[in-house]
């Protein structure tokens, strides 16, 4: 059963277990999704700020960017999930042979890129969400401002996470064009 086909208890129960998956990327994936969830509630409602119909337009163009942006995020729950059980299954190769070890050693690397994708994804969307947010803060309504705020800061907090998360992976990749591109970007991502 996909995580983001569970009860908010089971799932939290899932992070709690002593499972290795699902663990701080999807967790940070969960946050930036419910982030962007709440600019899109403020977004749907139905006062804007000044009442003003360009109000109304700006909000209602952010609303179906942050759906995509949401959509993106929920799916990357399931999907980092995914990629670390790769990544541990791939460690769990055999190595008797040079051949196995040789054929071990490429799944890992294989298995750490996909695991550093995913995070990098969801950098990504919770940076293009906060984007979103300056629209939402100016012309949403100003009783929804802790929803905002909330959001904003799930969206920080996810996009930390995943910040954890790709550093983490890339020190385990060998090849040094890839984690150098990777590197790159994910501070660019995490400071602007």
């Amino acid at each position: 059963m996909r995580l983001t086909d569970q009860s908010v208890h089971d799932l939290l129960g899932a992070f709690s277990s002593s499972d290795p998956t699902p663990g701080g990327g999807s967790a940070s994936a969960l946050a930036s999704a419910v982030g962007a969830a709440l600019l899109m509630m403020v977004s749907g409602l139905p006062k804007t700020r000044s009442g003003a119909e360009e109000e109304r337009r700006v909000l209602d163009r952010t609303r179906a960017t942050l759906a995509g942006i949401r959509d993106e995020l929920v799916s990357a729950i399931d999907a980092d999930t995914a990629a670390y059980d790769r990544v541990v299954a791939a460690y769990k190769l055999p190595k008797a042979s040079p051949g196995d070890q040789q054929a071990r050693k490429a799944a890992i690397q294989d298995a750490l890129r996909g695991a550093t994708d995913v995070p990098l994804q969801v950098m990504r969307a919770s940076v293009a969400a906060l984007r979103e947010s300056d629209g939402v803060a100016a012309h949403g309504h100003s009783g929804a401002a802790s929803d905002v705020g909330v959001a904003i800061a799930l969206l920080h907090a996810g996009l930390h996470g995943a910040r954890l998360n790709v550093d983490i992976n890339l020190d385990g990749i060998r090849d040094e064009v890839y984690v150098a591109r990777v590197r790159e970007e994910a501070a660019r991502l995490a400071n602007g």
